[in-house]
């Protein structure tokens, strides 16, 4: 059982890290503005939804990648953390 959730674990922290990831790369080069600015205009904008649902596509390539390796505990790590991303999605969606 500790086996399973270490790989578990170790696939939603590969998946947490490739959101954060995602995240930097389309502030930083899909907005004509410093990072610093861009974050502050996507807090008056109230536009963090759809930034974290473009962040969160690297997991797809993250997923395929424990797939492939026959990692599937890992992939399953990645696949909640995903699950959790779209609801927190749907939450910003919503307020």
């Amino acid at each position: 059982m500790g086996f399973i959730k270490k790989e578990i674990t170790i696939g939603i922290l590969f998946s947490i890290i490739a959101t954060l990831a995602g995240a930097f790369m389309y502030i930083e080069f899909f907005s004509q503005y410093d990072f610093e600015i861009s974050l502050k205009l996507l807090h008056e904008s109230n536009l963090y939804g759809k930034v974290l649902t473009l962040a969160a596509i690297p997991n797809l390539f993250v997923f395929f990648v424990f797939i492939k390796k026959k990692q599937d505990y890992r992939a399953r790590g990645v696949l909640l953390t995903t699950i959790l991303i779209a609801f927190i999605t749907f939450v910003f969606k919503l307020i």
